[in-house]
């Protein structure tokens, strides 16, 4: 069983992190490099200190068509919660290199 005063508490979030994993824009499509990036963030705001918690998702998803061809994209946003902001977070929500 877990304890409960290391799982953040709704009442207790005083900071959200939204993490975005794809994307929808067929004119610039996100390289596999790119993408590995958002999940290791993702992964680092729940495994880190503080530990973030995922409070909602929310998923969009893009279908255009290209001649005859139809293309699907999807892209995925995560808000994490913390008791209170992570250090390696600036002021504008964007992680700091290092």
């Amino acid at each position: 069983m877990e304890d409960r005063k290391e799982k953040t508490i709704i009442n207790d979030t005083r900071y959200v992190q939204i993490v975005t994993i794809g994307g929808i824009d067929p004119n610039s499509p996100l390289t596999d490099e790119k993408q590995r990036a958002q999940v290791e963030l993702l992964n680092k705001l729940l495994s880190g200190y503080p530990r973030g918690t995922i409070i909602g998702k929310d998923t969009a998803i893009g279908r255009y068509m290209l001649g005859e061809h139809e293309l699907c994209m999807q892209k995925t946003s995560y808000h994490v919660a913390f008791a209170r902001k992570p250090e390696g977070i600036n002021e504008f929500g964007q992680n700091i290199p290092g």
